[in-house]
């Protein structure tokens, strides 16, 4: 009979949850980041424009 699987044999349920999670962490944070890098152009070319103006 074989040993039930490890926490780190990548077929454990507790694997399967971490990389799931960190799956879901990393879609949040990387569309998070791309928003606020969205805002920063943004507010970058209203500054420019601003500037050219005056």
């Amino acid at each position: 009979m074989a040993p039930p699987p490890g926490p780190y044999s990548g077929v454990s349920q507790l694997a399967l949850v971490a990389r799931a999670s960190a799956f879901a962490v990393g879609l949040v944070y990387g569309s998070m980041k791309l928003k606020y890098l969205k805002m920063k152009a943004k507010s970058h070319k209203k500054a420019e424009a601003k500037d050219h103006h005056q």
